[in-house]
């Protein structure tokens, strides 16, 4: 039987290698290149590492060519219909659904763990009033090592399911006492006979003074956010976790690390920018002129929450979320609100305008989750912080796996040299 490598000829000096290929159990082969500068003499030049596998993984799965997303082999689809979000942090973080006492005893474990230290809640009197939510999770999350110390050995797995679990269960306190802090409201703290998303909700909105009740559909739909945005591959803040902690940094800085890399506009920032669209827009009478502006390849303007860089015919998460979109909007009676009005119009022009139709330029997951959490009550600076609740059982999960795997080593980018040749300073004869 032949080997399965692939050769690589250098044609100026005529010798050849053969590497070794890496063949997964879905999607496209790579080829091991960890020999190629011994050998060879040569980098590869990938800026940024779009057709390089920095690693091998087994947690989720796209193929963006056939609009396809699973999270350890189980569709997104059928996720979003039969599981809960804490369903699919135990699918993420242990390989396999949970059975019913298992997933019993990881909600319990969950809830012991939603408080956080009051410590750690003096913490936010040091930051502006008007601060980022995003700024102040950066801070507060990469402090947790200093008040959960006891967990972060990461050579110890009990440790490292510890940390697992202390993450996922504080994000959501953590993410709603930085927009309490913001608008200078007290905080207020997990009831442990609420759900998941129940709990952050009331943490968010309400106040001590009065009895709050949280929407059914409100929570239906926020749950369904946090689930298709649990994980996704190796995108930029998984891949900046991933490098972070290569080099030991303890789970809690790792996460904070990621937590800044989401922020990025280009990233976790996207369905704000829709919001920010829709504002603008502002009356759906309006929608042809920006429609003719985006259409304009002359115009820089660009409408936001169309297409995607991975999913090149549709986005699986869009396909499940705009149902629920529609279904809220008619619950919350905003449909005919300009902003939501102007949001349906142009999706409507979207789906059948051929410009749109032939550029595959369909409606995304962030142009309906921006919508969703704009109706639910979401402040716009709040967006982002929801994104990092929902994808750090993604980050935390990856983390866990490199940690066990026995190819890890600490991340370090090679560079094609551009600047000065090696010259004399003016100073040396």
């Amino acid at each position: 039987m032949a080997e399965d490598t692939i050769t690589i000829r250098d044609d100026a000096t005529g010798k050849e290698i053969k590497l070794p290929v890496v063949r997964g159990s879905m999607g496209p082969a790579g080829f091991d290149i960890r020999t190629l500068q011994n050998e060879l003499g040569y980098f590869t030049y990938d800026p940024g590492f779009i057709s390089t596998a920095s690693c091998q993984s087994g947690i989720t799965y796209i193929d963006g060519d056939d609009g396809m997303l699973l999270y350890r082999g189980y569709p997104i689809e059928q996720l979003a219909k039969h599981s809960n979000y804490l369903e699919v942090c135990y699918l993420l973080l242990y390989g396999e659904l949970p059975n019913p006492s298992e997933m019993a005893h990881f909600q319990s474990v969950i809830i012991d763990h939603t408080m956080i230290h009051e410590g750690l809640r003096r913490f936010y009197s040091g930051f502006r009033h008007d601060a980022h939510p995003m700024a102040i999770m950066v801070g507060v999350v990469g402090a947790l090592s200093a008040f959960y110390h006891d967990s972060t050995d990461i050579t110890d797995p009990l440790h490292r399911e510890i940390s697992a679990h202390r993450l996922i269960a504080k994000m959501p306190s953590i993410a709603a006492d930085s927009y309490k802090y913001s608008i200078g409201q007290p905080f207020i703290y997990p009831l442990n006979e609420l759900g998941y998303v129940e709990n952050f909700m009331r943490m968010m909105f309400a106040v001590p003074t009065t009895n709050y009740q949280v929407h059914p559909s409100c929570v239906k739909a926020l749950e369904l956010i946090l689930i298709l945005h649990a994980d996704h591959e190796q995108n930029a803040s998984t891949s900046t976790v991933r490098l972070a902690s290569s080099s030991g940094a303890n789970p809690f800085a790792s996460v904070a690390a990621g937590i800044a890399s989401l922020w990025g506009p280009a990233h976790g920032g996207a369905n704000e920018e829709v919001i920010k669209m829709l504002e603008e827009i502002n009356d759906p009478k309006e929608i042809a002129k920006f429609v003719k502006r985006a259409k304009d390849k002359n115009d820089p303007y660009r409408l936001m929450g169309f297409g995607h860089r991975i999913y090149k015919n549709h986005d699986p998460r869009a396909v499940i979320i705009r149902q629920m979109c529609h279904d809220l909007l008619k619950d919350l009676d905003t449909v005919n609100q300009p902003l939501f009005e102007t949001a349906l119009e142009l999706e409507k022009i979207a789906l059948e305008d051929d410009y749109f139709i032939e550029r595959k330029l369909y409606p995304n997951v962030d142009f309906y989750s921006g919508i969703i959490l704009k109706a639910i009550g979401i402040p716009l600076n709040m967006f982002t912080v929801i994104f990092a609740m929902a994808r750090t059982v993604g980050w935390i999960a990856q983390w866990m796996e490199m940690m066990e795997d026995k190819e890890q080593r600490i991340g370090r980018p090679r560079q094609v040299y551009t600047g000065q040749p090696q010259r004399k300073h003016p100073a040396e004869k």
